[in-house]
């Protein structure tokens, strides 16, 4: 059985102003398998040859909290982002930050929670 997905790549962008950035995750949702994946690589010497005063602590620390995010609703908070549908839809709204969405895409796959690897082989590393 095949399972449809939603992804979005998660763009490094060191100077919003200037609109350039480097693809450094991937986050999935399937409604139908109930997956919810962020998945995450940083090429440092990339990144340094890239932005050299990029904060790489940072970065890391916000990857790691928007992995947090799909696994489970932030303590503390109402019913807005409790549903994976719900935290994958403020996880792709854009904004201007330092780590910013690319535009949703689709697919299916019989094991979306395997997707999330794949496309991050082929689209960030």
């Amino acid at each position: 059985m095949s399972h449809a997905y939603q992804y979005v790549v998660v763009r490094f962008v060191p100077r919003v102003d200037r609109g350039e950035c480097l693809n450094v995750g991937v986050v999935l949702h399937s409604q139908s398998a109930g997956v919810l994946r962020c998945a995450w690589h940083l090429d440092e010497d990339r990144i340094r040859a890239f932005a050299p005063d990029a904060d790489l602590e940072g970065l890391r620390g916000a990857l790691d909290a928007v992995g947090g995010m799909c696994e489970r609703p932030p303590a503390g908070v109402d019913a807005t982002l409790t549903t994976q549908g719900k935290r994958f839809g403020w996880l792709s709204a854009p904004r201007s930050t330092v780590l910013q969405p690319g535009p949703v895409h689709g697919g299916s796959a019989a094991d979306p929670a395997a997707e999330v690897e794949r496309l991050l082989d082929r689209l960030v590393r």
